[in-house]
């Protein structure tokens, strides 16, 4: 490690002015940021917690949407989630270990957007909103590609907004080493159709599978989608399996995702 300052503002206001310094970067849960920053892969000379901010933390419900402060951490949005949207609350308890999820934020891994996390199949397949200091951004909209978001330097998401799925769960096959997801499907119906993220399989990060939402759309079975294959073009490959595993995986993760939430 090396020497850096810590500045821990009370305040939105006050993150948001000490992050517009040179070379300053936001620290949430720090799962991502400080290995890199041991690594020497990132070096910032200013990190601004975000953890001592009261209004970015808190889940509550108005209507049918779930609002979560983006200081939340995992292991809270099991606890306090889990009667309002069970499927979300579910998915956060799966996140690393014991330690992980109750230091790690949800705010913290969307900013992030590392193609194997939990929280982006949630945020895309139920159509979320990705809430910051200065906008309103879709979750389709959001997620740009691999460690890639539509925030800009200096931008810092205070919250995310969930429409509540009459019905939605989380298949995830893991990696056992890193507790991430080799690949992970989130599923989500509602009275306008049903959504179908996936996460951990494709070089390009998070991205919606279609042809398995249109199926799904029209009978929300397990068979519906039995006849149907995701395509092995741009998935990942490494040591942990193949394009083309990973592309097999997608279908047997929705399967799974939606015996779940049946």
């Amino acid at each position: 490690m090396y020497n850096f300052e810590l500045v821990k503002p009370s305040t939105l206001a006050e993150a948001v002015a000490a992050l517009a310094g040179e070379d300053a970067q936001p620290l949430s849960g720090g799962q991502t940021l400080i290995p890199s920053m041991k690594a020497r892969l990132n070096a910032p000379e200013t990190l601004v917690s975000l953890t001592g901010i009261a209004e970015l933390k808190g889940v509550s419900r108005s209507g049918d949407t779930l609002t979560i402060g983006a200081a939340t951490t995992h292991a809270d949005v099991a606890e306090q989630a889990a009667a309002d949207f069970p499927g979300l609350a579910a998915l956060a308890g799966q996140i690393g270990d014991p330690a992980v999820r109750n230091r790690g934020t949800i705010g913290g891994s969307l900013a992030n957007n590392d193609p194997s996390a939990c929280y982006p199949a949630a945020a895309l397949g139920t159509g979320a909103t990705i809430v910051t200091n200065t906008r309103e951004i879709a979750a389709d909209d959001y997620f740009q590609g691999m460690f890639t978001t539509a925030l800009e330097e200096g931008e810092i998401i205070t919250a995310v907004r969930f429409s509540i799925p009459q019905a939605s769960a989380y298949a995830k096959f893991l990696q056992p080493a890193s507790r991430f997801a080799l690949t992970g499907v989130f599923v989500a119906q509602y009275a306008s159709g049903v959504r179908v993220a996936v996460t951990g399989a494709s070089e390009n990060g998070v991205f919606r599978w279609a042809e398995a939402e249109a199926a799904l759309s029209s009978d929300f079975t397990p068979d519906a989608i039995a006849g149907l294959s995701c395509p092995a073009d741009e998935m990942i490959a490494d040591l942990h399996g193949s394009a083309a595993y990973r592309a097999h995986l997608v279908g047997v993760m929705t399967r799974r995702a939606v015996i779940a939430a049946g």
